[in-house]
Protein backbone atom coordinates (compact mmCIF):
# COMPACT_ATOMS: atom_id res chain seq x y z
CA UNK A 1 0.00 0.00 0.00
CA UNK A 2 1.28 3.42 -0.77
CA UNK A 3 0.99 6.22 1.86
CA UNK A 4 1.96 9.89 0.67
CA UNK A 5 1.96 11.92 3.29
CA UNK A 6 2.54 8.73 6.68
CA UNK A 7 2.29 11.62 9.47
CA UNK A 8 -1.39 12.24 8.15
CA UNK A 9 -1.78 8.51 7.82
CA UNK A 10 -0.77 8.07 11.54
CA UNK A 11 -3.15 10.97 12.64
CA UNK A 12 -6.06 9.43 11.07
CA UNK A 13 -5.36 6.50 12.96
CA UNK A 14 -5.24 7.98 16.23
CA UNK A 15 -8.16 9.40 15.27
CA UNK A 16 -9.96 6.68 14.15
CA UNK A 17 -9.31 4.40 17.32
CA UNK A 18 -10.24 6.96 19.62
CA UNK A 19 -13.40 7.66 18.30
CA UNK A 20 -14.30 3.71 18.82
CA UNK A 21 -12.72 3.66 22.17
CA UNK A 22 -9.69 1.40 21.17
CA UNK A 23 -6.98 1.10 23.87
CA UNK A 24 -4.16 0.39 21.01
CA UNK A 25 -3.83 0.81 17.27
CA UNK A 26 -0.99 -0.03 14.92
CA UNK A 27 0.78 2.26 12.70
CA UNK A 28 3.75 1.58 10.52
CA UNK A 29 7.01 2.48 12.09
CA UNK A 30 9.43 5.14 10.67
CA UNK A 31 11.89 7.88 13.00
CA UNK A 32 9.10 10.62 12.01
CA UNK A 33 6.58 8.98 13.87
CA UNK A 34 8.44 8.05 16.76
CA UNK A 35 9.48 11.70 17.33
CA UNK A 36 5.79 12.50 17.30
CA UNK A 37 4.89 9.80 19.34
CA UNK A 38 7.85 10.65 21.79
CA UNK A 39 6.39 14.08 21.78
CA UNK A 40 2.67 13.26 22.67
CA UNK A 41 4.18 10.84 25.22
CA UNK A 42 5.96 13.64 27.41
CA UNK A 43 3.54 15.47 27.17
CA UNK A 44 0.66 13.23 28.40
CA UNK A 45 -1.72 12.33 24.90
CA UNK A 46 -1.05 8.78 24.77
CA UNK A 47 -0.11 6.07 27.36
CA UNK A 48 2.82 4.63 25.23
CA UNK A 49 3.74 2.77 22.63
CA UNK A 50 5.94 -0.24 21.41
CA UNK A 51 7.78 -1.84 18.48
CA UNK A 52 6.14 -4.63 16.84
CA UNK A 53 8.08 -6.85 14.63
CA UNK A 54 6.71 -9.64 13.46
CA UNK A 55 9.07 -11.97 10.66
CA UNK A 56 8.12 -11.11 7.39
CA UNK A 57 6.35 -7.77 7.99
CA UNK A 58 7.52 -4.25 8.36
CA UNK A 59 7.88 -2.75 12.08
CA UNK A 60 4.69 -1.40 13.42
CA UNK A 61 4.38 1.06 16.09
CA UNK A 62 1.43 -0.18 18.99
CA UNK A 63 -0.08 2.91 20.43
CA UNK A 64 -2.11 2.86 23.81
CA UNK A 65 -4.05 5.55 23.86
CA UNK A 66 -5.08 7.23 27.17
CA UNK A 67 -8.74 8.31 28.62
CA UNK A 68 -10.00 10.36 30.91
CA UNK A 69 -13.70 9.38 32.72
CA UNK A 70 -14.28 7.72 29.47
CA UNK A 71 -13.69 10.03 27.23
CA UNK A 72 -10.11 10.39 24.92
CA UNK A 73 -7.03 12.49 26.01
CA UNK A 74 -6.58 13.67 22.47
CA UNK A 75 -9.55 15.73 22.15
CA UNK A 76 -8.75 16.70 18.83
CA UNK A 77 -5.59 15.95 16.50
CA UNK A 78 -5.05 17.47 13.00
CA UNK A 79 -2.14 18.06 10.62
CA UNK A 80 -1.15 21.74 9.58
CA UNK A 81 1.64 21.02 7.00
CA UNK A 82 0.86 19.33 4.37
CA UNK A 83 3.15 17.83 1.68
CA UNK A 84 1.32 20.40 -0.76
CA UNK A 85 1.39 23.12 1.39
CA UNK A 86 3.92 23.06 3.84
CA UNK A 87 3.83 25.49 6.68
CA UNK A 88 6.69 26.91 8.92
CA UNK A 89 6.68 29.17 11.49
CA UNK A 90 9.24 31.68 13.53
CA UNK A 91 9.19 31.17 17.46
CA UNK A 92 7.52 34.77 17.85
CA UNK A 93 4.31 33.67 15.77
CA UNK A 94 3.70 30.59 17.60
CA UNK A 95 -0.13 31.23 19.07
CA UNK A 96 -0.92 29.22 22.03
CA UNK A 97 -3.45 26.26 21.20
CA UNK A 98 -6.81 26.40 23.00
CA UNK A 99 -5.44 29.11 25.26
CA UNK A 100 -2.08 26.78 26.49
CA UNK A 101 -4.68 23.70 26.71
CA UNK A 102 -2.56 21.92 23.46
CA UNK A 103 -0.17 21.44 21.99
CA UNK A 104 1.47 22.45 18.38
CA UNK A 105 4.31 19.84 17.25
CA UNK A 106 7.10 21.23 15.14
CA UNK A 107 10.09 20.04 13.14
CA UNK A 108 13.12 22.09 13.98
CA UNK A 109 16.59 22.32 13.13
CA UNK A 110 17.04 20.32 17.13
CA UNK A 111 14.75 17.73 16.64
CA UNK A 112 11.06 17.48 16.76
CA UNK A 113 9.04 18.97 19.72
CA UNK A 114 6.37 20.46 21.07
CA UNK A 115 5.73 24.32 20.91
CA UNK A 116 7.24 25.40 24.15
CA UNK A 117 10.18 22.86 24.16
CA UNK A 118 11.05 25.43 20.63
CA UNK A 119 10.23 28.29 22.88
CA UNK A 120 12.34 26.85 25.54
CA UNK A 121 15.14 26.56 22.83
CA UNK A 122 14.81 29.61 20.84
CA UNK A 123 13.89 27.83 17.48
CA UNK A 124 11.38 27.69 14.52
CA UNK A 125 10.58 25.00 12.04
CA UNK A 126 7.48 23.11 10.52
CA UNK A 127 4.44 22.93 12.07
CA UNK A 128 3.37 19.24 11.81
CA UNK A 129 0.53 19.49 13.66
CA UNK A 130 -1.91 20.50 16.39
CA UNK A 131 -3.60 18.22 19.49
CA UNK A 132 -5.92 19.36 22.45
Amino acid sequence: MMINDPLSDMIARIKNAATRKRSKVLTPASRLRQRVLDVLQDEGYIRGYNLVQNPGEFPQFEIELKYFDGQPVIAEIARVSKPGRRVYSAIGDLKPIKNGLGISILSTSKGVMSDASARDANVGGEVLCRVY
